[in-house]
């Protein structure tokens, strides 16, 4: 029986944020307020989305792929954390931890291939700005976003398996406020070199040849936009990049921090390491809708008109 609840745990204790707990209640606070932006920005974001058939091209669409993606990121981890912070609610079951840990592995695989795809997408509209339409036709889009969700799911649900195979007969408390890979598979009594191999190589080659690609093709991009004559021409090229190039190195940037400061930074004190993942995963998706809002012209005029006519009622 022993044996079988390694292999079964009923449930696992997440530890939140140690060191910090007589601040939790004020920790919650911006955590509460970047996920109301995030769900209100990106509920925003779809509506127009949908209801204006101005924003009915490629471009917004593959941005109306990204903001449910980004909800789920951050819906999947900042409600458990704000339940943690405010009402010490530390317990996850085995399932919903597994659940959680898919969840955001593969939501942040699933980002990082939609941005990778509006690249490709910034990509023909530049260099083949006469066959965009023809290009990206709409069975091209679903073929795209069949392959985008296809290759998420095949990438991150070994994870699952490969957890679910460990015994957990030792200590149960998870240093951290959700459930990831390897801070679980940590946890284990057994060998578990797979899991540190594949959990972690697997997913970030995954990522890296995303970001390669996405290089790529900005490559291509500035050498089409240095030999437009016109000078006029060249800025409003740019300009169309300009949201995309923001929201990539907000979602990129940060992530890269990550890996560098679980990997090289032994002097950085746990807890700041878990603030700054709860930030990573609830701050993107706050900011993206904030960012296409400011930086495209026809979102903005899409928003300043659906208030306008809010407070004309």
């Amino acid at each position: 029986m022993y044996n079988l609840s390694c292999y079964n745990p009923g449930s696992f204790i997440l530890a939140g944020i140690p060191g910090l707990e007589k601040f939790h209640v004020w920790i919650g606070i911006p955590f509460c307020v970047i996920y109301g932006l995030a769900i209100v920005g990106n509920g925003t974001l779809l509506y127009l989305i949908v209801v204006e058939d101005s924003l009915h091209e490629p471009m917004f669409f593959f941005l109306s792929l990204l903001a449910p993606t980004d909800l789920i990121l951050s819906t999947d981890t900042v409600p458990k954390l704000l339940s943690n912070l405010w009402l010490g609610s530390q317990e996850i079951t085995f399932t919903g931890c597994l659940a959680q840990m898919f969840f955001l592995h593969f939501s942040f695989v699933v980002d990082s291939a939609i941005l990778l795809t509006m690249a490709l997408d910034r990509y023909v509209a530049i260099c083949f700005p006469l066959r965009y339409t023809s290009i990206l036709a709409p069975q091209v889009i679903i073929k795209l976003v069949v392959v985008i969700v296809v290759r998420s799911f095949s990438v991150i649900l070994p994870d699952v398996f490969l957890l679910k195979r460990l015994p957990f007969c030792g200590t149960r408390i998870i240093p951290h406020t959700y459930c990831e890979h390897i801070g679980v598979a940590r946890l284990s009594s057994t060998d578990m070199s797979i899991n540190i191999w594949y959990g972690f190589s697997v997913p970030v080659m995954t990522v890296a040849s995303d970001v390669i690609f996405i290089a790529v093709s900005y490559i291509f991009i500035l050498r089409a936009v240095f030999h437009l004559s016109s000078q006029g021409a060249r800025q409003k090229a740019l300009g169309t990049c300009g949201s995309h190039v923001c929201v990539i190195l907000i979602f990129y940037t940060p992530a890269a921090f990550s890996i560098l400061a679980h990997r090289f930074g032994h002097s950085v004190p746990r807890n700041m390491l878990i603030l700054f993942a709860n930030f990573y995963v609830a701050i993107p998706p706050a900011l993206n809708p904030v960012v296409y809002g400011v930086k495209t012209k026809k979102i903005q005029d899409k928003f300043v008109l659906l208030f306008t006519l809010k407070k004309t009622q």
